[in-house]
This record gives C-alpha cells, sequence and structure tokens, in this order.
C-alpha cells in the first residue's frame, strides 16, 4: 500500500490556474501509474487524468484536454497536475490515486484499478 498526500488545491477565479501535487511513500514510485479523480457536489467521482510509469504515458478526460497536464517527478515521488483556463465546472474534490499494479503498459481510467487514494484536496472556481 502506498500512502499519497495531496496540496495545492484551493480558490481560483475563471480562467486562473492551480497547481495540485502528490506525494507518495510506501513502495517503488517510478513502477506505478498515477493519476487524478474528482468528485463535485452531488455528482458521482469521475476520471480527469492519469499518467503511466513506464514511458509517461498521459491520458486525459475530454473536457480537460489542453487544459490541464498530468506529470511525475520520479527522483522526488511526486505527481503533479497543472491545471490552467479553469472553468466553475471544474468545482471538485480532486484526489490523487495510484494504481495497484506494477508496470502496467499505458495508462486506466478505471477507479477500482486504483489501489491508493489521497484525502483529497478543495478546487473552487468562481465565475
Amino acid at each position: 500500500q502506498v500512502q499519497l498526500v495531496e496540496s495545492g488545491g484551493g480558490l481560483v477565479q475563471a480562467g486562473g490556474y492551480l497547481s495540485l501535487s502528490c506525494t507518495a511513500s510506501g513502495r517503488t514510485f517510478s513502477s506505478y501509474g498515477m493519476g487524478w479523480f474528482r468528485q463535485a457536489p452531488g455528482k458521482e467521482r469521475e476520471f480527469v487524468a492519469a499518467i503511466s510509469g513506464i514511458g509517461g504515458r498521459t491520458n486525459y478526460k475530454d473536457s480537460v484536454k489542453g487544459r490541464f497536464t498530468i506529470s511525475r517527478d520520479n527522483a522526488k515521488n511526486t505527481a503533479y497536475l497543472q491545471m490552467n483556463s479553469l472553468k466553475p465546472e471544474d468545482t471538485a474534490v480532486y484526489y490523487c490515486v495510484a494504481d495497484r499494479f506494477k508496470n502496467r503498459i499505458g495508462t486506466t481510467t478505471n477507479d477500482a484499478d486504483f489501489g491508493s487514494w489521497g484525502q483529497g484536496t478543495q478546487v473552487t472556481v468562481s465565475s
């Protein structure tokens, strides 16, 4: 099991930006994919972005493509989500997640494939 600690949420006006960080501990970080999910009030949790451990392949929810960028720094055991051009509909609690399978080829968007979840960080975008 890996422990995940997120930081970087907050309140921003529409059109602004925020950067989320997720630091992992407890296992070899570079061998596992990482991702971000979000959940808005009254809505189901949804996939946002993922990055593979092998090759750093990325995958995004359609509505955030071109605005959000997921990255990772294996030397720091940290994953990032840079969010630009934020919209009110991006308001949600954002969760960092870690793949339960080592050395997965590519990425997954299935929340059941992520065995570790962070505590969540609130992102609020005002109009």
